[in-house]
């Protein structure tokens, strides 16, 4: 057992003792009905018992809280974010729409930033090569998109072309742009049924993906996106699917259950992208992905995209998808601009070591991983104390919850975010160029999808290993299987190598 560990829960037992103490003296005092306080004693106790309940959703929703006043001062003037107050929303004039394509390139957002051969090495498209429709080639131009990466080079005239795709490409190099964007320019408005499907295996990445649909779509007036998960009211879905929708992003289990009760008619759906495959083709959800691609239309083009596929991918496009054409961009696995260390050291040291690299790197935004739930609340209780501003996320808490902590941390309201593998599937937030593996995972194909959260779309990163003597073959394997090699931590780290 760890030292934060122990020290979590030694705090809690002596808080706890000193409460019930304190409550069983306040309840003497209070039901004595010869107190003239007595009354007033017991509106007291109302008053705390509300607060006591505040205060443990709070902590509850991806926001941990902190008790101890004198461990409550803010490091190098970071402040909270101030989610509990509900402020208001500034009212944003819309944008005009571009009169020509010029227009839309002049009117997106550059990055300045390096970018690596991961996503510049290409064969020199445009995206006005492929022919698309005026309107969604808007779109693309104000989402930031100047160039095609190699993904989408390789993929969306294929795609265009009417083939089914069986693509592996790394993390962040452009996969949801490669299928989305034939996805749109496939798409009749003047047909009000689901056209087209996109499958992800976790909520956060439904509602990512429908985000980057809807922008792209956003000039192309009469078409509807949806995005439909888990954890979320039927009843909006069903209320949703009376109005034409032409393009649905979301987790097997839910399009499974709508496809089922015959609320989503997927009869007319031909192109359907199948995103993380080898996560959604495994065991657990392969029996459901089958049942999805029943109910679609009979000539259906089915386009797969991962960064690692496994035996089991195989298998199912044997059965299920005929004659696809193979793109296979994986001369390396680990991405060029993600500089990897370790740090060995014993399980007590791990929180001071964090700590330390908060003060000597220049982080942006960091995701913190951890092998356990429980662990992960701990942790983020203890970054919070020692004065960072920090969130948490995990499967276990309310999709409400899960919801708010996701979009705050993409919008830049806290620094850090501790989380466990929940996190490592497409999660594409370009403002994260810290990655520390407080807890070093179990396989090669974790470590890869958890490293892959900083560096996105050829940006600089580093990620962080903190290793203790049980990790020791772990890291070799993951070395070995991978081709990479994890150096080990210097005393200086170099800011360009992960802040340019």
């Amino acid at each position: 057992m760890s030292e934060f560990v122990q020290q979590g829960r030694g705090n809690n037992k002596k808080s706890g003792n000193n409460g019930q103490r304190n409550k069983q003296q306040h309840q003497q005092s209070a039901n004595n009905p010869r107190n003239p306080n007595h009354n007033k004693n017991r509106n007291n106790n109302r008053f705390n018992n509300n607060r006591r309940n505040n205060n443990h959703n709070r902590g509850g929703n991806g926001m941990p809280t902190n008790n101890n006043n004198n461990q409550g001062r803010r490091r190098n003037n970071q402040q909270p974010p101030q989610l509990l107050q509900q402020t208001p929303t500034p009212q944003i004039p819309s944008t005009p729409a571009p009169a020509t394509l010029q227009d839309a390139k002049e009117m997106a957002k550059k990055d300045d930033r390096i970018k690596t051969a991961d996503v510049t090495a290409t064969k020199g498209n445009d995206f006005e090569d492929y022919f698309l429709k005026r309107e969604l080639l808007m779109g693309i131009f104000e989402k930031g998109f100047e160039k095609p990466s190699p993904i989408q080079e390789e993929a969306i005239p294929i795609a265009l072309a009417g083939r089914n795709i069986l693509a592996r490409a790394k993390n962040g190099t452009g996969k949801t742009g490669a299928f989305t964007i034939p996805t749109l320019e496939k798409i009749d408005i003047t047909n009000p049924n689901i056209q087209g499907l996109i499958l992800v295996p976790t909520r956060e990445l439904a509602l990512q993906t429908s985000s980057v649909v809807k922008e792209l779509a956003k000039r192309m007036e009469g078409l509807n996106v949806m995005v439909s998960t888990g954890g979320t009211n039927l009843r909006d879905d069903i209320l949703r699917l009376e109005t034409p929708v032409h393009v649905l992003v979301g987790t097997p289990g839910r399009v499974c259950d709508l496809a089922e009760r015959q609320i989503a008619d997927l009869s007319q759906c031909n192109i359907i992208s199948i995103d993380e495959a080898d996560k959604l083709l495994d065991d657990f959800f392969l029996p459901t992905i089958e049942k999805i691609l029943a109910t679609c239309c009979t000539e259906k083009q089915i386009l797969l995209f991962s960064a690692t596929f496994p035996q089991t991918v195989k298998q199912f496009c044997d059965a299920n998808v005929p004659d696809p054409y193979i793109i296979n961009l994986m001369d390396e696995l680990t991405l060029k601009g993600v500089t990897q260390y370790y740090a060995f050291l014993e399980e007590r040291q791990k929180v001071h070591c964090l700590n330390t690299l908060f003060k000597k790197l220049e982080v942006n935004q960091s995701i913190i991983f951890c092998s356990s739930m429980d662990r992960v609340e701990l942790l983020a209780k203890k970054i919070t104390q020692l004065g960072y501003s920090c969130y948490y996320i995990h499967s276990k808490m309310k999709q409400e919850h899960r919801n708010r902590v996701f979009h705050e941390f993409r919008n830049g309201a806290t620094r850090h975010l501790v989380c466990t593998d929940l996190f490592t599937r497409g999660i594409d937030i370009q403002s994260v160029n810290v990655v520390i593996n407080f807890d070093f995972p179990k396989n090669s194909e974790s470590y890869l999808h958890r490293i892959g959260r900083s560096g996105r779309f050829g940006h600089l990163g580093v990620a962080i290993n903190l290793l203790t003597f049980d990790d020791r073959f772990k890291l070799y394997n993951v070395e070995k299987e991978l081709g990479t090699e994890i150096q080990a931590i210097p005393a200086t780290i170099n800011r360009d190598l992960y802040c340019r």
